[in-house]
C-alpha cells in the first residue's frame, strides 16, 4: 500500500505511543511507526500484553497494528524513511549538577536530536511532543542546523494535554490541540502540515496555533495550574479537619462559582504522575534562572503543600493507632497515582508506604494494575512488604486500610466482609474520600477521611 504520509514517533511511552496510535486510527492512509531503544517495550507493543494500560487502547492497537501502525527498535533507518518525526522521549528532573532537583534533564532529548541529524537524508519536520522548558526548540534548531548540505529541519512544538486513565477519550475528543511554530514561511508551512493531520478528526476551532515559545510554556503552565488547584483544596482540607468542616461541602459550594468551576477540587493525599511535580519544579527553575525569585517561591509552595498532605496523612495514621505502627499490618489499597492506569511515577503511595515501613509496619499492597511497578518502586526498601491483587485476601488479618487510589473497585467492596477478617479495632484511612464513610463506621470501622471529621469510637 502506498501511504500519503509517513510519520515516526521516537519514544514508545505513555505519551508517544497512545497519541500516535490515535493518529494511525484516524488516518488509515498514513503510515505510523513508533520506535524505542527498549526492545522489551517494543516487544510488548507487538504482543497482546501492552506495556501501557489505558481503557480502550488495546482495541485500537489491535485494529491498526500491522496495517498502518508499526512498532520497531530500528530507530536509525526509520529516521531515514520518515519525513515527519514526533520526539516523545523522557525528560525527567535532573538529579545531578546545576539545577539538580528542579531543572529538566535533557540528555535523552539531545541524543535524539543528534540521532535525527546523523541519520537524515532528506528534510524533516521535527515535532516536540515531550514536555520541555521554553527555548528548548531553539537548542534543537541549533543542533539540527549544524549539519552540512541542503537538508533542512523545521521544529514545531505540539505538547500533549491528555490525562492518563482517560487518554483515549482525551486524544479522540481533545479540549484543544496546540501547535507552535516559527512565524516564518517554512515554519508556517510545517505548521500547516501538522494542522492537516489533526484536522482529520479535530474540529478547526479546537486547533490553536501560536509561536513556538508560547506553545512550550503553555504545557508547563497548564500542568502547574492543575496541580495548584489540587494543592489549594488539600490545604483547605487540613483546615476543615481542625474546624469540623466538611471539605466535600466546601468544594461543592466553591465549585458552583462559574468563575472557579468544580474540576480538580477533590481533596486527597496529593497529586502524582510523571508531569505535575516535574513541570512545576522546571517552572521554578526557569523563574530563578530569569531572576524571578518571588514567582519561583509561589510555585514551589504548590509542591510543598503536596508533600505536607502526605506527611499529614501518615501522622494521622500514627496518632490514631495509638502512636505506634510497629508490627501492625497495614493494607495499602491502590498504588497507581490515579485510577485506570498502572503508572506509579511520583505516586503518593510510594512515599506513604516508605513512611509506613520506617515506622516498622508490615505493609500489604493491593492494586488491580500496578503491582509490578510497585514492586520495582519499593525494591530498595527494607521491611515486610507483600503484593496481593485480590483486595479481600490482601486485607485479611490487617489492622488498618489506607486507600491511596480512587479505583472504582474500592467503592464497591464488601466492607462488612473485610471488617470481619481484620484485627480489631479496625481502621480505614480514606485518602481519596471514595467510600461510604458513615456506613463503614456503622459496620464497626474507625474511619478517618480527608478534610472531614473522623468517625471514631475513641
Amino acid at each position: 500500500m502506498k501511504f500519503k504520509k509517513k510519520i515516526l514517533c521516537i519514544g514508545a511511552g505513555y505519551v508517544g505511543a497512545p497519541s500516535n496510535v490515535m493518529i494511525a486510527s484516524k488516518c488509515p492512509d498514513y503510515k505510523v511507526t513508533v520506535v524505542d531503544i527498549n526492545p522489551q517495550r517494543i516487544d510488548a507493543w507487538n504482543s497482546d500484553n501492552l506495556p501501557v494500560y489505558e481503557p480502550g487502547l488495546d482495541a485500537i492497537v489491535k485494529k491498526t497494528r500491522g496495517k498502518n501502525l508499526f512498532f520497531s527498535t530500528d530507530i536509525d533507518n526509520q529516521i531515514k524513511e520518515n519525513d515527519i518525526i514526533f520526539v516523545c522521549v523522557n525528560t525527567p528532573t535532573k538529579t545531578f549538577g546545576a539545577g539538580a532537583g528542579m531543572a529538566a534533564d535533557l540528555q535523552y532529548w539531545e541524543k535524539t536530536a543528534r540521532q535525527i541529524l546523523e541519520n537524515s537524508r532528506s528534510s524533516k519536520i521535527v515535532i516536540e511532543k515531550s514536555t520541555l522548558p521554553i527555548k528548548t526548540a531553539l537548542a534543537m534548531e541549533r543542533i539540527l542546523a549544524s549539519g552540512k548540505g541542503d537538508i533542512t529541519f523545521d521544529v514545531l512544538s505540539n505538547p500533549e494535554f491528555m490525562a492518563e486513565g482517560t487518554a483515549i477519550n482525551d486524544l479522540e475528543n481533545p479540549d484543544r490541540v496546540l501547535i507552535g511554530s516559527r512565524e516564518t514561511p517554512n515554519g508556517l508551512a510545517a505548521r500547516a502540515q501538522l494542522v492537516e493531520i489533526y484536522s482529520r478528526w479535530v474540529s478547526p476551532e479546537k486547533i490553536i496555533t501560536s509561536n513556538i515559545w508560547s506553545a512550550e510554556l503553555s504545557k508547563l503552565v497548564a500542568n502547574a495550574f492543575l496541580a495548584q488547584r489540587v494543592s489549594s483544596i488539600n490545604s483547605i482540607s487540613a483546615l476543615c479537619e481542625k474546624a469540623d468542616a466538611d471539605i466535600s461541602e466546601v468544594a461543592r459550594a466553591v465549585g458552583m462559582d462559574s468563575r472557579i468551576g468544580s474540576k480538580f477540587l477533590k481533596a486527597g493525599i496529593g497529586f502524582g504522575g510523571s508531569c505535575f511535580k516535574k513541570d512545576i519544579l522546571n517552572l521554578v527553575y526557569l523563574c530563578h534562572f530569569y531572576g524571578l525569585p518571588q514567582v519561583a517561591a509561589y510555585w514551589e509552595s504548590v509542591v510543598k503543600i503536596n508533600e505536607y498532605q502526605q506527611e499529614r496523612f501518615i501522622a494521622n495514621i500514627l496518632q490514631s493507632m495509638f502512636n505506634t505502627l510497629a508490627g501492625k499490618k497495614i493494607c495499602v489499597l491502590g498504588f497507581a497515582f490515579k485510577a485506570d492506569t498502572g503508572d506509579t511515577r511520583e505516586s503518593p503511595a510510594i512515599n506513604i508506604t516508605r513512611m509506613l515501613l520506617a515506622e516498622h509496619a508490615e505493609v500489604v499492597i493491593s492494586d488491580p494494575k500496578a503491582l509490578g511497578n510497585a514492586a520495582m518502586d519499593l525494591a530498595d526498601n527494607e521491611g515486610k512488604i507483600s503484593y496481593i491483587e485480590d483486595p479481600y485476601q490482601a486485607t485479611t488479618g490487617c489492622h488498618a486500610l489506607a486507600i491511596m487510589t480512587d479505583w472504582d473497585l474500592y467503592r464497591k467492596l464488601d466492607y462488612r466482609k473485610i471488617y470481619k477478617s481484620m484485627i480489631k479495632p479496625a481502621f480505614i484511612f480514606d485518602g481519596r474520600n471514595i467510600i461510604d464513610q458513615h456506613k463503614c463506621f456503622e459496620i464497626g470501622f474507625n474511619v478517618f477521611p480527608i478534610g472531614k471529621p473522623a468517625l471514631t469510637r475513641f
